[in-house]
Order: C-alpha cells, then structure tokens, then sequence
C-alpha cells in the first residue's frame, strides 16, 4: 500500500467506505482510474511554475493588444478629423484661389478671363485642376490649346494668385517669362513689382522689360579669356533719383 499509494493500513482504514463492498465494481473502477491517470502521461512538477509565467506573458501581451486596438481607434478618429479639416480648407483656398487667379489673369492679359476647375468624378483630395482661360479676344479654352507664350502668362497669373493669398518671404524665378513678348514682359514685371512688398524675389532673366523694373541688377562678365567676373547695379538711387 505505500509502495503503491503511500499510504499506511491505518490511515486507510479512516478513509474506508462501508457502502464500497461491490469488489467487481471497485476493480472496475479501479481499472478505469488507472486508465485516465496513464493516458494522462507523465506529471509535469513544473507545470504550476510554467503556468504563472505563461499567464504573466499572457497578461502583458493582452494588455498591450488592448492598448494597441485603443491606439489604432484614436489614429482612425484623428485621420478622419484631419481628412474632413483637410476637404473643408482646400474648398475654401481653392475658391480663394480661383477668384484671385481671374483678377492676376486680366491684369496680366489686359482683359479676359482666367478660371480653375476640379476634374469631375474624382475625390476633391486626388482631383486633377484644370484651368481655363480666355485671352482678350479669344474663345474660352482649355490652357493645353494656347500658344506657348499665353501658356507661360497664363501659369504666371496663377502662381502670382497663391503668391497674392500667402506670400512667402523668399522667392526665386528662373527665366519663367522667356516666352513671352515684349509687352506682356512689361506686364509681368510691372505685377512682380508689386509683390516685392512682402516677397523678396531673385529673378533669373535675359529680358530688358524685367531688369528694367529690378532694383539691384547681378551679371557675370568675361573681360579676359577664363576670368569671370561679377557685375553688380545698384537703380534704386536712380530711380530716387528720376
């Protein structure tokens, strides 16, 4: 009995149940239990120590998932904040734009009519912009069947908008009025005057109507074979001056 279930005659004799006189049913039983604790296969004396660090690694994995669901909740929430602030002011800059692009446009055209359209079917925030102008004189048209010249004028006008709306303080133009002729050079730098109240500008130029209109005129020159030079004007004294 101890080899089998260490336990002494004594100590089985209190645990001795009077109705358990059926031997056959007991063997049977008996049989049974020993089945199940054999297919239950060998006793793990670590399995209480493994448990507790299974449940610890448990719990720190739950409540780091918890935390992560709640964070990509918060990140959803932010991104539909952000996206419905992001459509209602391109809206607004956009119609800002659009009006401000039409009164560059005459002014720089001498007249006309200069507009900016979302290409339909599209979402507002991957929408293409079309712009339609309308030189004096002209039919109203898509800007790809003007002529380079009114192109150049045309993408002008509308970088002198956004400019209008929300100067930046530093600006550099490389040779964006090249094609043009000489009396829409003269409009071009007539306006770009006009912004060098809040923009301070660096103009890149081959043409006269454009340094006529600078204040500080920078050329490179090559009196001697492999020697540059740096030319510099100052015309704000002359145009004091006159």
């Amino acid at each position: 009995m101890w080899n089998e279930y260490e336990i002494t005659l004594h100590d089985a004799e209190k645990l001795r149940d009077p109705e358990l006189n059926d031997l056959v049913v007991l063997k049977r039983d008996v049989a049974q239990l020993r089945d199940e604790i054999k297919r239950l296969g060998d006793v793990n004396v670590n399995a209480i120590e493994e448990y507790k660090e299974v449940s610890e690694r448990y719990t720190f994995l739950k409540t780091q998932h918890d935390d992560l669901v709640e964070a990509e909740k918060t990140l959803i929430g932010i991104i539909e904040e952000l996206d419905s602030a992001m459509r209602k002011q391109f809206k607004e800059k956009f119609t800002q734009i659009t009006r401000e692009f039409d009164k560059v446009f005459k002014e720089l055209f001498g007249g006309g009519t200069g507009t900016l359209e979302l290409m339909e079917d599209q979402d507002i925030l991957d929408a293409g912009v079309r712009i339609i102008a309308q030189p004096p004189g002209k039919k109203l048209q898509n800007m790809m069947q003007l002529s380079g010249g009114e192109k150049a004028l045309t993408a002008i006008a509308l970088l002198f908008a956004i400019q209008n709306l929300k100067p930046s303080p530093f600006c550099l133009l490389d040779e964006i009025e090249a094609a043009l002729d000489e009396s829409n050079v003269g409009r071009f730098a007539k306006y770009l005057h006009k912004l060098t109240k809040h923009t301070q500008f660096i103009v890149i130029t081959h043409r006269r109507g454009t340094m006529e209109r600078a204040d500080r005129l920078y050329g490179i020159t090559m009196q001697e074979k492999g020697v540059s030079t740096l030319v510099s004007v100052n015309l704000i004294d002359d145009k004091d001056l006159n």
